[in-house]
């Protein structure tokens, strides 16, 4: 365990989860190459279907024997091997929970197909029954609250659809953007899963490290993390991202590092932003309440302190 606690390892994920003896990862969200031609600097990611096949059924079963009894598995896929994934998952004995479509704007363009926008991720648990799922964390305002001020709505929200469109890709010129590596997943995105499906101090496993983003994120969200990458030099430019992460926490007169976590996290969640917030005193009123609910504690929060922290991002 202390062998991977909060560290990146380089070396091929199948190899060293090969080694280890004891489960120790409580949340898995993997990401791998999809076969599809992308210029990785140590792989190949154009080989022959039955062996990519057979690759991907290797991997998953590693990651298996070191995901706890009660631990979480997520996976993004294309699509030409998404039912390939679900197969093997359903072989090894991992249990669907949901099958969510990320679709994202900046599309792949095509001229002779409908344009690629989306992606699969898969979500798996080993036990049918025991697993965490941290529903406060991840709840949104329904359309009765944001649109018809209903008060029949739930005033902790409702739980998000299984087609998350919230998340855009991370393209060449977002800020997000590391710029080294070629499939950089959104913060916004792994935050949502590791939110969900783990605790404070649980540690989250990506087998396919790549940029760090799954890393960052966990470490922004008070869980532990490890870390394989096949190619040193990712792998080196992830510790570095890590370190900086650690290195920029914010500090705000009203809200705490934790807090403001939240607040940035809420944001895409609602589809809205900061200064569409600001404008609407409702809205304000609704996405301060909603922080409270994603807190999960009996804190409320005054709409002027959020607003702050707010003007601060729309800045």
């Amino acid at each position: 365990m202390r062998k991977f606690l909060n560290k990146i390892i380089c070396g091929d994920c199948i190899e060293v989860l090969g080694k280890v003896r004891k489960p120790f990862a409580d949340l898995i969200f993997a990401d791998p190459p999809f076969n599809i031609g992308y210029k990785y600097d140590k792989y190949d990611d154009k080989v022959k279907s039955d062996r990519y096949i057979a690759w991907t059924r290797d991997w998953m079963a590693a990651c298996k024997k070191v995901l706890k009894p009660d631990g979480s598995f997520y996976i993004a896929i294309g699509d030409k091997y998404a039912a390939n994934v679900k197969i093997i998952a359903d072989e090894i004995g991992l249990v669907m929970r949901n099958w969510i479509i990320w679709h994202y704007t900046f599309g792949q363009q095509t001229k002779d197909k409908f344009a690629r926008s989306h992606t699969h991720i898969f979500y798996f648990v080993q036990d049918k029954s025991n697993f965490t799922f941290n529903g406060y964390a991840v709840r949104v305002p329904s359309d009765r609250q944001l649109i018809y001020n209903d008060r029949r709505a739930n005033p902790t929200g409702k739980m998000p659809d299984d087609v998350w469109d919230s998340y855009s890709r991370v393209c060449g010129t977002f800020k997000e953007r590391t710029g080294w590596h070629p499939c950089q997943m959104p913060e916004s995105l792994l935050s949502r899963i590791i939110a969900v499906s783990s605790n404070k101090g649980d540690c989250v496993l990506d087998p396919f490290v790549g940029s760090g983003t799954t890393a960052a994120a966990a470490l922004r969200l008070g869980r532990n993390y490890a870390g394989i990458e096949i190619s040193a030099d990712y792998a080196e430019k992830a510790r570095r991202r890590q370190a900086q992460a650690c290195s920029k926490e914010q500090k705000h007169p009203f809200l705490n590092a934790e807090e403001l976590n939240e607040l940035k996290r809420l944001l895409p969640d609602m589809g809205l932003s900061a200064k569409q917030i600001m404008s609407d005193r409702n809205l304000l009123k609704l996405f301060a309440d909603q922080l409270s609910v994603r807190m999960n504690n009996d804190k409320r929060y005054r709409t002027t302190e959020v607003a702050t922290a707010l003007r601060d991002l729309a800045d």
